[in-house]
């Protein structure tokens, strides 16, 4: 409670206009204390006017009163200093470069709390207590601190801008509405301020709405996102599964042949191990023959040398042939040769299957695609250089520029055989593959020229359907003529309605399955659009029908 009765007697004697504790405090005629300091300089600054108020009550003096100091307010001041009284509250706030100040703060100015409309000055709490105890100020229109309140003001005729001008779409004053806005649709700034409400209530509800729309397709996105995820996860668990099975299998055939290869190899060993006994017995045999001969050829009796001789030099027949082929390195070839053919094999199947995987690619839809470009420049963005590849040209066009023009020639050009080569109808491809997000030109000249895109593997030879462009379900083409355009694709043609152009821009985004074909001018006018799934990699293509007609793919500019 003590703490209480100090913080009022604290508030009581403070200055209003500086927040502090009063020094030589001086007592106006309405009763209000300041610090000399702080009236005499908010009255120097009403110097002009000849008229001197009160900054909290607002009454007015003349002349300008004279000031004494108030003792006993002095006495008091230095006495509850004595106690401990700080010499400005603790809960001030003063204001920073980024706040609003208080206009009627002097020295050090505090945060405003509100901002008047009527006095176009902002005040801080202490400041702004008159608005709320005052009756003639009760009226003012309060609104959050603002530091452009003088753009309120007309500089013409310093008055405050209530008006709206809708001609020429400009806050006014009343005078200005009846001066140089006279006769001009005019209503107050709070009806204005009430129409424009009601759009931009609409404008945040057509905001909220697609804020919902992109929050649902980001969960859509995400839903992808994890339904990608998931079927990797399991097509890299079914494919370790089945190379663990394969493997596996390889692995068990590996130890079916080791174990058949050993298998044969021991019984070679023994047929050869048995036959080697059999003639080393055969040697044992032969040499005890041996020493017995060399024994009988030492005997001196002749009598008893030719009484033994039959007997001894009698010979056993060989049962083993004379001759053993031994051929080390030859007895597995077979096996090895097999062996090697299954691995020939298994890398052909594996190489054919690895092609037929890395060409499977699954794109993801995407819902938020960038939407077609407007203007010739937005086009350029994506400029794609084209040129020609000589061998798909027939050998009636001849290119030139670069290898960017093609020119219909009544003669053959000496071109060599090639299998990229058209042979049945007078068309070229380009050498570039076309992905992604691309734009190019085609400047042509001449009765007339076939524009298009296609697959690489489309037909180069054979009937018309199968290798003309537009006519099958690997191209798309812009047939231009010289007052007309027809699109074809799969052999079915769809008039087009457009102006007459020299020059045709062909734009391309490949993941959206977008073709668009526009005629180039002063203005983009499209022509055609084609909305499709693009399953390979595209190449721009030429078809000519008219001898020395000519069409050229332009460099981006």
């Amino acid at each position: 409670m003590a703490q209480k009765g100090l913080q009022l007697d604290q508030e009581t004697i403070s200055c209003s206009i500086c927040l502090d504790l009063l020094k030589d405090p001086v007592a106006i005629p309405c009763g209000h204390s300041y610090c000399m300091n702080c009236i005499n300089s908010f009255w120097d600054e009403e110097d002009g006017k000849k008229l001197y108020s009160c900054p909290q009550c607002r009454q007015t003096f003349t002349p300008r009163p004279v000031l004494v100091k108030n003792t006993m307010l002095a006495v008091l001041v230095e006495e509850l200093k004595k106690t401990g009284l700080q010499a400005a509250p603790a809960d001030h706030c003063y204001a920073g470069p980024e706040d609003v100040a208080c206009d009627v703060c002097t020295g050090r100015k505090l945060k405003a709390l509100k901002s008047c409309q009527v006095c176009l000055a902002s005040f801080c709490k202490r400041h702004l207590q008159p608005h709320y105890d005052a009756a003639p100020l009760k009226k003012h229109k309060l609104v959050e601190p603002s530091k452009k309140l003088q753009e309120n003001i007309c500089s013409r005729h310093d008055e405050v801008m209530k008006m709206f001008c809708r001609t020429d779409q400009q806050c006014i004053c009343y005078l200005c509405s009846v001066d140089q806005h006279q006769g001009h649709d005019t209503v107050s700034a709070a009806a204005e301020r009430t129409e424009r409400q009601r759009e931009l209530e609409g404008s945040r509800q057509k905001l909220q709405q697609r804020i919902q729309d992109r929050e649902k397709e980001v969960k859509l996105l995400q839903q992808e996102v994890e339904a990608i995820n998931h079927s990797a996860g399991q097509t890299v668990e079914h494919s370790e599964k089945i190379f663990t099975q394969l493997i596996g299998l390889i692995d068990k055939r590996r130890s079916d042949v080791k174990q058949q290869i050993r298998s044969q190899q021991e019984t070679e060993v023994s047929r050869v191990k048995e036959l080697q006994e059999k003639l080393e017995q055969e040697i044992t045999e032969l040499k005890r023959k041996d020493a017995e001969l060399e024994q009988l050829s030492h005997t001196e009796d002749h009598t008893q040398f030719l009484h033994n001789y039959p007997s001894v030099s009698a010979l056993s027949q060989s049962t083993h042939s004379s001759s053993i082929n031994i051929r080390p390195l030859r007895y597995f070839e077979d096996v090895t040769a097999a062996v090697s053919e299954l691995r020939d094999k298994l890398q052909d199947i594996l190489r054919e299957t690895w092609t037929n995987i890395s060409q499977t690619e699954t794109e993801v839809d995407v819902l938020l695609s960038n939407p077609e470009p407007k203007t010739r420049a937005g086009f350029l963005k994506y400029s794609q250089e084209i040129t020609l590849d000589p061998n798909t040209a027939n050998t009636n066009l001849l290119l030139s520029q670069g290898k960017r023009r093609a020119t219909l020639l009544s003669q053959e050009l000496p071109y060599s055989c090639h299998p990229d080569r058209f042979v049945s109808w007078k068309e070229v491809l380009s050498r570039e593959s076309l992905t992604g997000r691309c734009y190019w030109e085609v400047e042509w000249s001449g009765r007339g020229v076939n524009i298009a895109v296609t697959y690489k593997n489309i037909s180069r030879a054979g009937q018309r359907s199968e290798c003309g462009f537009g006519l099958n379900n690997k191209s798309w083409a812009l047939d231009c003529n010289e007052n007309s355009y027809e699109f074809w694709h799969n052999d079915i043609e769809t008039p087009v309605s457009g102006p007459p152009s020299s020059r045709i821009g062909v734009y391309l985004d490949h993941r959206a399955g977008v073709l668009s074909f526009y005629s180039v001018s002063q203005n983009m006018t499209r022509l055609h659009r084609v909305q499709t799934t693009f399953t390979q990699p595209l190449h721009a293509g030429l078809w000519l029908s008219y001898y020395e007609d000519t069409a050229e793919f332009c460099k981006p500019k």
